[in-house]
């Protein structure tokens, strides 16, 4: 180990060494000033954004090539530590008014979006195990973060349960590549590949067990078990983070590890992720529109916009819109995050101080109260929905183009229809604010409606002048993934 290895994972390093002594600080500061901990936080995750931006542009290798710093790992740990600060925004007066404000909250998410950002840099499948545990020991723990609440006690053991068997399945995976090809780099695993001497049977092998623990991660069908009743019962805030937070990061470990590794493989792959697309979108929909439970429903439309992002990873094997794949599903995952933590921001807003679940009626009449509030998650809906002009329509825009470039209209066609089946349940949820009587309260706190109308004006901005995120996209490819 270099000077040069650590200043590769300085950010993550610096997260880390923070994340740490923020447990420390916490002790000496009084429960009539924890303010400073969420500030101090948001501060951690303020600084290593600015180191991370700091490395865009640059390429470079560290700990005998086990990690990675480019333009790709760069713009997904950008995205992870907004994510981050979006979270902390929103936590700080959701859970005191809840009752279940607990401060190591902070250090929790820190150690997670470090993980995150680990991931992203992963060249190597022993790291990329490392930083699966990183990112998911602490949601573990946040999900549960509400105990003695029945509904999080039970959607943290069960995400426990289901994450360590999902871990499994990589490090056994890694085992059988590791046995194929006598290597667990990215690149030493392509190069055995092209020189020959992998042993292709237990090579697949290993690549379907990694595909299936990623699969957990991004909640795709059949690995979404657990994602509804996590939802349901972990704080609202730890569940706009958790949905935006572990899914970007077991994409970044699909994209890199099946465009980097397994570029051979990619077209034996396609069928198969066409498949889990296809189910994924469906699914997710189809099961959202009976939902009560404003949390369940957008568990399931988090499983069916991992059904959307898939779609990205089909066309692969074809290098001639391999790139704009890619990018298309990068440009997704930033979209998906700003419209997804922003709908958050208004359920944290409106939940019960009990913190009991909150249900599609709890927003009824929202607009005459807080006719900001009701305007932003208007956008969001319709975002989510992909109604022009706003980001989500460019967003399925691009996933659906690359689908139909790559010879995958039927994709493309199931993505189209399964979108119109979500326009009934968001919708409702405007009817609810616009059209019901009265009922909803929502919190005063500036902070959370600040945020809300802020991802809100993102989410209009990026739809009218989408061509410049989509083009950074294609930038965080060209040191990197490709």
């Amino acid at each position: 180990m270099s000077l040069s290895d650590l200043l590769i994972l300085l950010p993550q390093a610096f997260l880390l060494v923070w994340a740490s002594l923020l447990l420390l600080v916490d002790l000496f500061i009084s429960k009539e000033r924890k303010v400073i901990t969420a500030i101090l936080g948001a501060a951690g995750l303020a600084i290593t954004l600015g180191l991370t931006s700091g490395q865009w542009g640059s390429r470079a290798t560290g700990f005998n090539q086990m990690v990675v710093v480019d333009n790709f790992s760069v713009f997904l740990s950008g995205l992870f530590t907004l994510a981050g600060l979006v979270a902390i925004v929103i936590a700080y007066d959701n859970m005191r008014r809840t009752g279940i404000h607990k401060t190591e909250f902070y250090s929790l998410l820190l150690f997670s979006v470090a993980g995150m950002m680990l991931m992203s840099a992963a060249a190597d499948l022993i790291i990329v195990f490392l930083a699966l545990e990183l990112l998911s020991i602490p949601l573990y723990i946040l999900a549960g973060l509400a105990v003695p609440r029945a509904g999080s006690a039970e959607g943290a053991i069960k995400y426990f349960l289901l994450g360590a068997f999902a871990s499994g399945f990589v490090l056994y995976g890694t085992a059988l590549i590791f046995g194929a090809t006598q290597g667990t780099s990215l690149a030493g695993i392509m190069a055995s590949i092209q020189s020959g001497t992998a042993e292709l049977p237990l090579l697949v092998i290993g690549a379907a067990l990694l595909l299936v623990g990623f699969s957990f991660k991004v909640a795709a069908v059949p690995f979404h078990m657990w994602t509804p009743d996590v939802y349901q019962g972990a704080p609202s805030p730890v569940t706009g983070f958790m949905s935006i937070g572990a899914k970007a990061a077991g994409f970044a470990a699909l994209i890199r590890v099946f465009s980097l590794a397994f570029p051979s493989l990619a077209g034996q792959f396609a069928p198969i992720f066409a498949v889990l697309a296809g189910l994924t979108m469906v699914v997710g929909n189809v099961a959202a529109v009976s939902q009560v439970s404003i949390k369940r429903m957008l568990a399931y439309s988090s499983i069916a916009h991992a059904g959307y992002i898939l779609m990205a990873l089909v066309p692969l094997a074809d290098p001639s819109v391999a790139a704009n794949s890619t990018a298309s599903a990068l440009t997704y995952l930033v979209v998906y995050g700003i419209t997804t933590l922003g709908a958050w921001a208004v359920i944290s807003a409106v939940e019960n101080a009990d913190g009991g679940d909150t249900s599609v009626r709890d927003l009824s009449g929202l607009a005459r109260q807080h006719p900001w509030l009701a305007a932003a998650m208007t956008f969001f809906m319709l975002s989510f929905t992909g109604i022009p002009p706003l980001a989500g329509f460019w967003g399925k825009f691009y996933l659906f183009r690359t689908a139909i470039e790559g010879g995958y209209t039927t994709l493309a066609i199931i993505g189209l229809l399964s979108s119109l089946v979500s326009a009934w349940y968001y919708l409702r949820v405007i009817v609810m604010m616009y059209f019901r009587e009265s009922e909803a309260g929502a919190s005063r706190a500036p902070s959370i409606q600040i945020a809300a109308i802020l991802l809100a004006l993102a989410v209009l901005v990026l739809g009218l002048f989408p061509s410049g995120l989509f083009q950074l996209a294609l930038q965080a490819l060209a040191n990197g993934v490709s």
